[in-house]
């Protein structure tokens, strides 16, 4: 199969969907890999070391869709590529469809078979989700914590406090990776750290996990209106495979909130779970409700692509030699995970949430 890696276009987006090692696996596996040029020079990942593994370096995107069969790219189509899309093309990414409707009618008038990263299940998990879960929750403490200073527009708090003085106050909705991977870095800054989730058998986990270091709190609205109110920092890591976050903060609960709060928004990318949530860039991250400050980046592990690409190129390779060894069709005849990733095929929409986010 003729394989297309184009270069990422999102704003600061620096990560790339394939490494040098996953462009060598493709290749032994007999397959031609186009990279299109300078496309791994943000995760530092040069055009030689691509060549090197066997790749053939084009000079534009178009050159890029035009000549593969299958590309594979991190984020969701932006305007400028849906013209690129076409029938009989396959497209292995994270879309989001649920949150954009714009993205979502360009698929489906293309007729490109959209198979997303983020609804590819393995044993009850979503194993191509979890990395970049994990790498947003861990950097959702470090980007709070910046903006929890002062000069950011924050309360002046420092998360692990001093001797003598409290520590900030972290609240985490959601017990996923993104929630345990927040939990695990605001715990090793010595923060006041909660976490609320709806299942009691996964809060019994996490209390077993970090050892009673961080509080476990039966998720409600009212529970959430009551930690919310306390926090320095919110994380939001709600959710709903493939389907729009559930708005579980509201503009009310926010307006209680201390002044200089911030709220940092892991779930944007399914169209966020604070009601004010709307998606920012790297270029802009933040902005104010009331008097909190909310952080809500739609691609936040494209701020440290080196380790996210590396981490996610990991996760797809399997799946991206299946989708090219068998063609797509046989690969989620023989695996069922594979097959929930399928959410458009020429015009149709065959994910559940995502044609109920759209009805």
């Amino acid at each position: 199969m003729r394989v297309g890696i184009p270069k990422e276009v999102k704003n600061n987006e620096f990560r790339v969907s394939t490494t040098a090692a996953g462009v060598h696996a493709l290749v032994l596996a007999g397959h031609t890999v186009f990279v299109e040029k300078s496309a791994g020079v943000g995760s530092a990942i040069t055009d030689a070391e691509y060549e090197k593994a066997g790749a053939t370096i084009l000079a534009t995107a178009d050159e890029v869709w035009t000549k593969s069969e299958m590309i594979i790219k991190v984020k969701e189509p932006i305007a400028q590529e849906y013209p690129r899309m076409r029938k009989g093309q396959i497209l292995f990414t994270y879309l989001h469809l649920a949150a954009s409707r714009e993205c979502t009618d360009a698929i489906i008038k293309s007729g490109i078979t959209a198979i997303a990263y983020e609804t590819v299940e393995f044993n009850r998990t979503l194993p191509l989700l979890a990395p970049m879960s994990e790498v947003a929750g861990r950097m959702s403490i470090q980007v709070g914590a910046t903006a929890l200073q002062s000069p950011n527009g924050g309360r002046g708090v420092l998360l692990g406090g001093v001797p003598g003085v409290a520590p900030g106050k972290v609240v985490i909705l959601g017990g996923g990776s993104v929630g345990v991977s927040a939990a695990s870095m605001a715990v090793g800054l010595r923060a006041d750290v909660t976490l609320l989730d709806i299942n009691l058998k996964r809060l019994a986990e996490i209390d077993d996990i970090f050892q009673g270091r961080v509080k476990t709190i039966a998720s409600s609205p009212y529970s959430i209106e009551q930690h919310v109110s306390q926090a320095d920092l919110v994380i939001g890591g709600v959710l709903i495979p493939g389907a729009a976050a559930p708005k579980l903060v509201t503009d009310a609960m926010v307006a209680k909130m201390k002044p200089g709060s911030v709220l940092v928004d892991v779930a944007i990318d399914q169209g966020g779970c604070f009601e004010g949530s709307r998606a920012t860039t790297h270029a802009d991250p933040t902005f104010k409700v009331h008097n909190s400050l909310y952080y809500c980046v739609a691609n936040m592990p494209g701020a440290v692509p080196a380790t996210s690409t590396a981490a996610l190129s990991n996760a797809t390779l399997k799946y991206s030699l299946a989708l090219a060894n068998k063609g797509w069709q046989q690969a989620i005849s023989d695996d069922a995970g594979l097959a929930a990733g399928l959410n458009v095929h020429e015009g149709e929409i065959r994910y559940a949430a995502v044609a109920a986010a759209h009805a």
